[in-house]
């Protein structure tokens, strides 16, 4: 989606007590897919949607699958006190990167998913936690992934876990054959810790299952019918390749946190500065970005407007081989991605999707012309 004007535009701040007018145009030929929004003012993004501002956005007309019902699961996380109210964030736990104490689905703790069996369900799983990585499992069952960052695969996958970055999106058919309850789970994910280098940080590393919903099957045992062989053709990597680029995440002591000399998360060695152009490219052109993590901590990155392809990472996950939006680039690792910079020119934002971290600098822009 364009990033120009009202379109899906970064550096549009609504202030308190007024509204704005955002236009999103979809083209014919954009995918039909599981997306989502958020509130993007720099500084308190993280405080946002920890708050709950979030939401889904379908792109319909897709491929008739054989599903009996489709189902939206947003998931975010907080932490609320005694009264109900949201838990600001201390400065240890911005550093490294909050996750609530309270894990919703939809806005709910632990719903029921009621069921009958033999029917086919598809879930669209959206990861919208500030920080929390979700390893999603489901007792007794396996998922079959169809989807991932709102484009199908070229063939429905089953998996015994799918892992999202926050920010990734996942579209998943379960297909129960027989009655019971059987859980949703998010299992334990070690994302590092900065306390390894020194850091003030000290969460985020393995805790046990949190358990999201329940899945409540009844009837008599059926067969679900079959899924489809092949999904639509995902896009292809287009070349020729013009430019490469090599982006570095790190952080270290520096100014930060607004209070003076503290931890500060870089970019190439910069935090961001929304009046500067950190890249410029230009328009129709395919590059290959090299983005290489310096940190003992998992970071995901985000570029807006332009999704790119995986070509590979350095702990060897094979790549989706579809366009998506977030990757998580490994600690001590990097990743290199293609990036079609096509369909529009604008500018936007690429950023560590740890929201604290982007709210801490992690941040730069690229302008597309």
């Amino acid at each position: 989606m364009s990033p120009q004007a009202n379109g899906d535009n970064p550096f549009i701040t609504v202030d308190p007590g007024a509204g704005f007018d955002y236009e999103i145009p979809i083209p014919s030929d954009h995918p039909a897919g599981t997306f989502w929004y958020h509130p993007h003012h720099h500084g308190t993004v993280a405080d946002q949607i920890f708050a709950g501002l979030a939401g889904a956005l379908l792109v319909e007309d897709g491929v008739n699958l054989p599903v009996t019902t489709d189902r939206v699961l947003v998931v975010t996380d907080t932490t609320l006190d005694g009264d109900g109210h949201v838990v600001p964030a201390d400065a240890m736990t911005r550093v490294q990167g909050r996750e609530g104490d309270l894990v919703l689905v939809n806005g709910q703790h632990e719903p029921v998913l009621d069921v009958s069996a033999g029917s086919v369900e598809r879930w669209r799983v959206i990861n919208g936690c500030v920080s929390r990585v979700l390893a999603l499992r489901l007792d007794g069952h396996r998922l079959t992934q169809i989807a991932f960052d709102g484009r199908f695969l070229a063939a429905p996958v089953n998996r015994d876990q799918v892992v999202l970055a926050p920010g990734n999106r996942a579209d998943v058919i379960v297909r129960p054959t027989a009655g019971g309850r059987f859980a949703l789970l998010a299992a334990p994910y070690d994302r590092g810790s900065a306390a390894m280098m020194g850091g003030m940080g000290t969460t985020g590393g393995p805790r046990g299952p949190v358990i999201l919903a329940t899945l409540a099957v009844t009837g008599a045992a059926g067969t679900p019918p079959p899924l489809p062989a092949a999904l639509p053709a995902p896009t292809t990597p287009q070349g020729p390749v013009i430019g490469q680029r090599r982006l570095t995440l790190a952080m270290g002591m520096g100014p930060g946190m607004g209070m003076g000399m503290g931890m500060a998360f870089t970019i190439d060695g910069r935090t961001f500065d929304p009046g500067r152009d950190d890249q410029t490219v230009t328009l129709g052109t395919t590059e290959e970005w090299t983005v290489v993590n310096t940190c003992p901590m998992d970071h995901p990155f985000h570029l807006h407007a332009w999704p790119f392809h995986v070509m590979d990472a350095s702990i060897g996950t094979p790549p989706a081989g579809i366009l998506q939006d977030v990757v998580l680039v490994p600690a001590y690792g990097q990743v290199r991605v293609r990036i079609p910079f096509t369909g529009h020119s604008g500018r936007s934002v690429y950023h560590c999707h740890i929201l604290d971290h982007e709210d801490l600098g992690m941040m730069g822009t690229v302008n597309v012309r």
